[in-house]
């Protein structure tokens, strides 16, 4: 037997083997499932955009005008007149002096976080600290450590270790530079950062802020502007970085900030640097996307009331969904293989809601990672729900008896944790 089988066999008998399912047809609410119609509950296409007619059209006809492909990266001939539109549209939808795109959300925070991290004075990137939720993306987490800076993660939305962290690796007598590196909705939990306390603490130790709303763009805030436009704190966060897939409904990414910080990042930025430009039809059909939502906001509206919708309906089958306030809503299960069973006893049910497994989320937090669209009617939620009730008991589930997802470790960087001492510790450890 292989290495690769050996590992192989060893992700299957701890419930962690994964396999790519197949859809065909269009991504919309319905799909036809590896043959089987379902209701998809697990989709990143929040306003159904992905099978927009005109954001369809709109990619077909940059194809036959600019091509399948850019040909090149963007600082050699790969800028052509539709990225410098779509980045133009971004900044205005963000209210930033600009913004420039990547070729994905991970290459966007790869290329963010190591840039930023770069800027730590006269010791470079040993000099600087990034500051990470415990529960960020993986590509954050990624991003933090290819940066080779110190990296400091503080507990998941805790601002008190946060400020405890900030004043530890950047008072007196280290003055050094940082940066807080965030997202805003968090992809697992669908729980928001607590935002105007992060960029707070950043001003008060002249820090920069980097907040990832792949998640809140399109779906939260004024006209789906997301988190940041929602907290009032558009102008104070040095760096927005958002997904043209997911409530977008195309491909690729872009990080909204000021003119000199996109220099900054056309310059610095690795990612951005290295990779080929996006292809012409994926941001001509984002930005007829963007387009589409800011003429019709009420999208935004209908996702939030499917995601009120189904938490209420899932609370009457006995799930606990309090933690989540946005268009994701997990269900905590616990055990991976028990997740799966649920997984697979509603898809057989009609319902499509994907079991997430370790290392994407903390060990013993198995869940069904339920995400909304605003295409869904209250009365496929309400059957969807009760499909959920009965998969989870015939698979040997108690709706309800999930493992809360605030008492699990850590899935994202732990063995780059820091614990922050009892009160009055700090103090009393100083003074000695």
């Amino acid at each position: 037997m292989s290495d690769i089988e050996a590992r192989l066999d060893d992700l299957r008998a701890s419930g962690l083997y994964r396999r790519m399912r197949h859809v065909s047809g269009p991504q919309g609410s319905r799909v036809v499932l590896d043959g089987r119609p379902v209701l998809l509950l697990c989709s990143n296409n929040y306003l159904g955009l992905a099978d927009h007619p005109r954001v369809r059209e709109a990619a077909a006809d940059a194809a036959m005008r600019w091509g399948a492909g850019a040909g090149a990266s963007r600082l050699v001939s790969g800028t052509m007149t539709i990225h410098r539109r779509l980045e133009e549209a971004l900044a205005t939808f963000k209210g930033t002096e600009s913004s420039v795109l990547f070729g994905s959300g991970y290459l966007a925070n790869l290329g963010v976080v190591g840039a930023l991290a770069r800027l730590g004075g006269a010791g470079g990137p040993s000099g600087s600290v990034v500051f990470s939720d415990e529960l960020n993306h993986a590509s954050i987490i990624d991003g933090c450590r290819l940066a080779r800076a110190e990296t400091f993660v503080y507990d998941h939305c805790d601002v008190e270790h946060l400020a405890w962290g900030l004043r530890h690796k950047l008072g007196p007598p280290n003055h050094r530079a940082g940066v807080i590196v965030t997202d805003s909705v968090f992809s697992m939990d669908g729980d928001v950062a607590p935002l105007e306390e992060i960029v707070e603490l950043a001003h008060r130790h002249g820090v920069r802020t980097v907040v990832d709303e792949a998640h809140g763009t399109g779906c939260l805030g004024p006209g789906g502007r997301g988190a940041v436009a929602d907290a009032g704190l558009e102008g104070h966060v040095d760096v927005v970085v958002g997904t043209l897939g997911k409530a977008l409904g195309a491909y690729g990414a872009f990080a909204a900030c000021s003119a000199e910080m996109r220099d900054y990042l056309t310059n610095s930025a690795r990612s951005l640097i290295f990779s080929t430009a996006l292809p012409p039809p994926a941001v001509a059909a984002a930005l007829a996307a963007l387009e589409v939502l800011q003429e019709h906001p009420e999208m935004v509206d209908r996702l939030q009331a499917n995601a009120d919708a189904i938490r209420d309906e899932l609370a009457r089958e006995g799930f606990e969904v309090a933690g989540s306030s946005t268009q994701i809503v997990p269900l905590v299960v616990g055990d991976a293989d028990l997740a799966m069973r649920v997984c697979e006893t509603a898809i057989e049910g009609g319902v499509f809601a994907q079991a997430i497994r370790p290392p994407t989320v903390p060990d013993g937090t198995s869940r069904l990672r339920l995400a909304l669209m605003a295409t869904h009617t209250r009365e496929e939620l309400r059957a969807a729900a009760r499909t959920l009730g009965r998969a989870a008991l015939q698979a040997g589930f108690r709706p309800g008896a999930g493992v809360p997802v605030a008492a699990a470790q850590p899935a994202g960087h732990p063995e780059e944790r820091v614990v922050a001492p009892l009160a009055g510790e700090d103090t009393a450890a100083a003074a000695a």
